[in-house]
Formats: structure tokens, sequence, C-alpha cells
């Protein structure tokens, strides 16, 4: 049941990674570091973990990076770091937004994989351009899109694949939250500050945050592409600059329709995390409150109950299951999953091979699709909910 990764070590040495954000304060940061250390495949040895220099030294500190790799702007590091001999192979980004984009394209020129988090960017065009960039460099480039590891997530996908559910003609998902039921960012709270401002943030608030992670995920179980959208994004919250709750009509290429509801001031919603699809055999549920658990319903027959090491558990759910059946993987381990194929296709590109086709991870494309449908429903909101086409 171990995922394949976690067993690598043994044979091959650390990837060296490098962290650009992420530093005393910040949210995402340690999270991405809790996961990568989960399958051991890669060391933190670098880092320009604050745009404020002092913080990132003593961030850095902290961490137990060396001094003379504690460095005071991620330009310093890209260039640094590149000249190096044992130089990082990988950076991983986590700063807010509008840095996602300047950050990855100075790595990726200096001949670095990137490990970035979402969205890709704050606009189309500037992820188009990094998009462009990952082609001409040839590297690997890796969005962090963590629900896409957990492995019943993996199942549903492989079950739609197979044509278990027959035809797709409906896919909804829903990810709510309550945090920002208050103007939180009126306090000086870090988290809430930058999310709600649209100069580090984009054109999107709740849309981008929370928002582009349903949106994936209802791609990378359905296999399908979204064709055009009718999109309300909504303010509640007096004062607040970007929208908290967004509520979309969805039409699918090839004719399935859909719904997505994003909201961070649904209040009662911790992380209310939900897809679900359905198609003319059969359809699926999945709630991340309940990662282990995929029910599935035949047309006609009672539902199934399908668990991660159960009866009926499929070999792409296994392959990203570390623990005993029982035993719940969740978020972290979601996490750790992205990284464990992200180091799988990193030491794939250094032996000059492509990676087995079995390693799934979320790409500069998804990262792009992501920006291009929050661009939609910005537009079709401001249209007072016209009918607009995706990319």
């Amino acid at each position: 049941m171990a995922i394949e990764a976690g067993n690598e070590t043994g044979g091959h040495r650390r990837i060296r990674l490098g962290m650009v954000g992420g530093g005393q304060g910040a949210f995402i940061g340690s999270v991405h570091r809790i996961a990568f250390r989960i399958d051991d495949q890669f060391e933190l040895v670098a880092g320009a973990l604050s745009s404020e220099p002092g913080r990132a030294k003593a961030s850095a500190k902290e961490l137990g990076i060396a001094a003379d790799r504690a460095y005071g702007s991620f330009e310093e590091m890209a260039r640094a770091e590149a000249a190096r001999p044992d130089g990082i192979e990988a950076v991983s980004i986590v700063t807010p937004n509008h840095m996602h984009g300047p950050v990855a394209k100075a790595f990726l020129a200096a001949g670095i994989h990137v490990i970035c988090d979402k969205p890709l960017t704050t606009t189309v065009t500037e992820a188009e351009e990094l998009a462009a960039l990952v082609q001409k460099t040839g590297k690997v480039f890796v969005v962090t899109h963590n629900y896409a590891g957990y492995p019943m997530i993996r199942q549903a996908r492989a079950m739609v694949a197979s044509g278990d559910l027959g035809e797709i003609r409906l896919v909804q998902a829903e990810y709510l939250q309550d945090w920002l039921t208050e103007r939180l960012e009126a306090t000086g709270q870090k988290q809430a500050a930058w999310r709600t401002d649209p100069a580090r943030s984009g054109a999107g608030g709740c849309i981008g945050d929370i928002g582009t992670h349903a949106y994936h995920l209802a791609c990378f179980v359905s296999g399908l592409q979204l064709d055009e959208l009718l999109a309300q994004l909504s303010t509640f919250v007096p004062g607040r600059l970007l929208d908290d709750d967004v509520q979309i009509l969805l039409r699918w290429k090839g004719g399935a329709k859909g719904m997505l509801w994003a909201s961070q001031v649904a209040v009662g919603n911790e992380n209310g995390l939900k897809l679900r699809v359905h198609g003319t055999k059969g359809g699926l549920e999945w709630a991340q409150s309940d990662p282990n658990y995929l029910w599935f319903t035949p047309y006609g027959q009672p539902k199934q109950l399908l668990t991660r090491a159960g009866a009926g558990a499929l070999p792409e759910a296994g392959r990203v299951s570390r623990i005993p059946s029982g035993h719940p993987e969740g978020y972290l381990e979601g996490f750790a999953t992205i990284y464990a194929e992200a180091a799988r296709a990193i030491r794939a590109a250094a032996a000059g091979v492509e990676p087995d086709p079995a390693v799934i991870y979320p790409t500069v494309h998804d990262g792009l699709a992501g920006m291009k449908f929050i661009d939609a429903a910005v537009k079709s909101s401001a249209a007072n909910g016209a009918w607009v086409r995706v990319g």
C-alpha cells in the first residue's frame, strides 16, 4: 500500500530544494515543508523566505538553512543557486499570488524545476507567458492542486476514464468556508490581508483562493474541458475589495452541465470541499471531510461505499496510499502525493527519459486553465451574469 516514492531515498539522494516565501507568519509554507518531507524525497537547502531580508534570514536560521544560502531576494537566490555545483534542482514557490509569475520565470530561466502554489499567476497573459517559458526550457513545472493527490480522487478519475459512469452529464463542485465572514483583513491578519488585496491576489478573491481548487478537481476527475460559464461573484462583507462568494453555472464541451459554488462567508463550513459526477450509468460523490470514502451508485442499484483500501479499491488509489486501511489520509498526504509525483518527474528529467505514465500531477497547463476560468468568471459577473466562453 505504500506510495512508490516513499522507499526511493534508499536508492536515490534527496532532491535539493529551495523555497521562496513561507517564512515566519506564513501558513502554506509550513504545509509544503511537512508535505515534501513525508516521502523523504526532498531536502530544503536554500531559501528566500520573505520579501523582508531580515525576516528571510531569521526564518532560514529557524529551518536550519545555512547562512550563505539564506537569501534576501528570489533574484539573488536564482543567480547564486544556478552558479553552485550543489545548487538547488527545484524551487517551491509559496508566496502571495502576485509573485508566482516573476519568481517562476526567474528560476525557469536559471534552469531550475518549479513547484508552484495556485493560482498560477494573477493574469491570463502572464500565465500564457509562463506556459511558453516552460515549453521552451523543458523544465518540470508542478502546480500544487493538492486535492488531486487524494487516493479516492485518483480512484474516481480512473472510474470515469474506464466508463463506469457512462457518458458524463452532470459535474458539481463546491468549496465552502466561513473564515472571512467578518472583515478579518481590517485587523491586520496576514493571511486575510493579502487574499483580499487585488494588488497581491489578482482580480479574484474567493474564486482564486478556493474556487480554482474546486474547478481543477472537477476537471481532473471528469476529464472534461469547460466551454462556457455564467458567474455571479459577490462581495458580502462591506469594505472588502474582492469577491467572497462565487456561484457559477458551467457548460462543458460535449454537452455536460454543472455548477460550482465557492464561499468564504458560508457560516458553519470550515473547509467543505465536495464533488459530484453523474453519468448515464452511475454517479460518484466525494467529500474532503471523509476523504477515504467514495460513494458510487450504479444506475438502478443501491449505493456502494468504496474505501481506500477495501473491496473495490483500484490500483490508482493504492498507488498513492501510504498507511493501512482504517487510518485516514488527508490534506497533508494529498500535498505529499503531489510532491512525490514531482520527485518522480524530476528524477526522470535528470535521466533524460519520460516519467512513468502513471505519474500524474497538475501542470502549468492546468494552472493556465485555472487563470482562464478566473478571468471568464470575473468578466461574466461584471456583465451581470452573461455567458462567457472560457479560453
